[in-house]
């Protein structure tokens, strides 16, 4: 049986980045580096200086963000960041 993926919001202030499925998420936590993966529990986060990355249907993609707020529920991930520079 195949998980659905995770749909990945990531928004910066200009706008919406990165819409669509992602099967694997790799995030820069302000505890350190953490990944999340379908069916994870819900989670309410911030995010520090680094990089996001997912994994989906079309390969590995990643940002690099100054630092952020992550929400995840029923499989929904909205990432609110501020660009890097």
């Amino acid at each position: 049986m195949t998980q659905k993926p995770i749909i990945l919001k990531i928004l910066f202030p200009d706008g919406t980045v990165f819409e669509g499925g992602a099967d694997a998420v790799y995030l820069p936590g302000s505890a350190g580096r953490f990944e999340v993966l379908p069916s994870h529990a819900p989670l309410l986060t911030s995010l520090t200086e680094g990089e996001i990355r997912w994994r989906g249907e079309g390969g590995e993609q990643s940002l690099r963000v100054k630092g952020g707020a992550l929400m995840l529920k029923d499989n929904i991930m909205s990432i609110c960041a501020e660009p890097e520079s």
